[in-house]
């Protein structure tokens, strides 16, 4: 033993042991964490843009990341025969590549100055993402739907899907309220998302809290999917992002 621990209290080394304990991660049998990657998205480096713009902003006295469709996507919709809802608007983590694990966020969603009667300030996350850009699994929230008068609407504040086969409308048509549920939601503000993928289940989380948001059990990129991760952004929409994490998990 070294002359430190020979002379060190031994509530001291009590103290050091728990310290230790409290930092390893819960992990479920059979799975493995590896080291997780910080990103404060306060600038666009390191970000593969995908018809959005991407600028640093301060949102309720946060720095973090604004992302709207891009100039040249909006003047490539006045002349295209695709519809705004049909662009996938992405920003994806460049040079990394996910299957399993937690990816945690702030976000923030609220109505673009042209949306639509539609729109609903479409914010979240995408993972498994490839690199044509259009095929992957997603989380996200419709921020004015939280405090909706109408409650169908508010049962539809938070949304699984997966591009392209799977999307809102057709999830909705073919199994009502699955993929879907309520959150309290106020447009424009940061909300605290955290998304669990493992295999073929995944959980999202908001606002911190304990039980998850939404739960999906056939995640349509199947068990052994994976790809990047991105920021994803919807129609009309005026999104902000900061501080996401993504931790690595080897499932056994």
């Amino acid at each position: 033993m070294s002359r430190f621990h020979m002379h060190q209290p031994a509530s001291a080394i009590q103290t050091t042991l728990l310290t230790v304990t409290i930092s390893v991660p819960l992990l479920l049998p059979g799975t493995a964490a590896r080291q997780a990657r910080h990103y404060p998205l306060e600038s666009a480096d390191g970000l593969r843009l995908h018809n959005v713009a991407a600028e640093p902003a301060v949102l309720q006295g946060r720095k973090g990341l604004r992302v709207t469709m891009s100039e040249e996507t909006l003047r490539r919709l006045r002349t295209a025969s695709e519809g705004i809802s049909e662009v996938e608007q992405l920003a994806a983590i460049d040079g990394l590549e996910f299957a399993n694990g937690i990816i945690e966020a702030e976000i923030a969603g609220a109505l673009a100055p042209e949306a639509s009667d539609a729109a609903r300030g479409f914010v979240g996350i995408a993972f498994r993402v490839q690199n044509d850009t259009k095929t992957y699994d997603a989380f996200y929230l419709r921020p004015t739907n939280g405090r909706a008068e109408d409650q169908e609407r508010r049962n539809h504040a938070a949304q699984y899907i997966s591009h392209p086969d799977w999307p809102w409308f057709r999830l909705r048509k073919e199994t009502p309220s699955k993929y879907e549920s309520y959150v309290d939601l106020v447009p424009g503000e940061w909300t605290k998302v955290k998304i669990d993928v493992r295999g073929e289940r995944a959980r999202l989380y908001v606002h911190g809290h304990e039980q998850a948001t939404l739960i999906v059990t056939d995640v349509k990129s199947g068990a052994h999917g994976k790809g990047s991760v991105a920021l994803w952004v919807g129609p009309g929409t005026v999104a902000h992002f900061r501080n996401l994490s993504v931790e690595p998990l080897s499932i056994k």
